[in-house]
């Protein structure tokens, strides 16, 4: 009998795990979001709970190994992120974005960043955010104008420039930000919102006509102090 939900019949290909996380997955969207769309798409809102809801499922940064998460398979990944792609693309952006700063802490981070950021990254006690296009440099960040000044004196790096476009920036608590540096060369760092108050502003971006539950914003940054223990050792320019 033909299936028109599966034509290709690819669900034969799926291990039983992957299945068993979808469909558990596939329970909580339906259940505890397909709720919440409808205000939240109407209010261009987006519940910061939900990160730590979909933390305690095991859900979030999942292909990730230790540090909480579910080491699964990228194929899980793609089927945990179709279930919340089926309720609204607003909070599976919000959810991949997530996973895209955690994926960056994990590849070009040292192990005493993975151990500090991580497991709160997995649990969704931390929300992060991923700063790189920027209001004069979207699909060319090689041109990028934010600038990271380091002080020898101090022992950390002064950023100031601005990102735009930034899922998850009004919310987040850490920034993965990408800055030009006095060689030239490109390099990452993870920002805390923590003790930058005064010069890290994440205004969000209003009146959207789509994704509108998911929360995005401008990175601006006036002479943010970053350590010099949060520059992401393992990259250096747009590889």
């Amino acid at each position: 009998t033909f299936n028109w939900q599966d034509p290709l019949n690819i669900e034969s290909q799926y291990t039983q795990d992957e299945i068993m996380i979808r469909d558990q997955f596939r329970a909580y969207c339906q259940e505890k979001l397909q709720p919440r769309i409808l205000d939240a798409f109407r209010r261009e809102h987006f519940d910061p709970t939900i990160m730590k809801e979909l933390g305690s499922l095991g859900v979030l940064c999942p292909t990730l190994k230790g540090y909480g998460a579910a080491g699964a398979s990228s194929v899980a990944y793609g089927l945990i992120t179709k279930e919340i792609e089926s309720i609204d693309s607003g909070y599976r952006s919000s959810f991949s974005v997530q996973n895209l700063a955690a994926v960056a802490i994990d590849s070009w981070g040292n192990q005493e960043q993975k151990d500090r950021f991580l497991p709160r990254l997995v649990s969704g006690e931390l929300v992060g955010c991923f700063g790189l296009t920027e209001p004069n440099h979207g699909s060319d960040p090689a041109g990028m104008e934010t600038k990271a000044i380091y002080d020898a004196s101090r022992k950390v790096y002064r950023l100031s420039g601005s990102k735009t476009w930034i899922t998850n920036s009004p919310i987040a608590d850490l920034l993965v930000v990408w800055a030009k540096c006095e060689d030239g060369k490109i390099r990452g760092f993870v920002v805390e919102r923590k003790g930058n108050e005064g010069n890290l502003t994440t205004p969000k971006i209003e009146g959207k006509v789509a994704l509108r539950a998911s929360t995005t914003g401008m990175i601006l940054m006036d002479d943010v102090i970053v350590p010099e223990e949060n520059l992401l050792p393992n990259v250096t320019g747009l590889k």
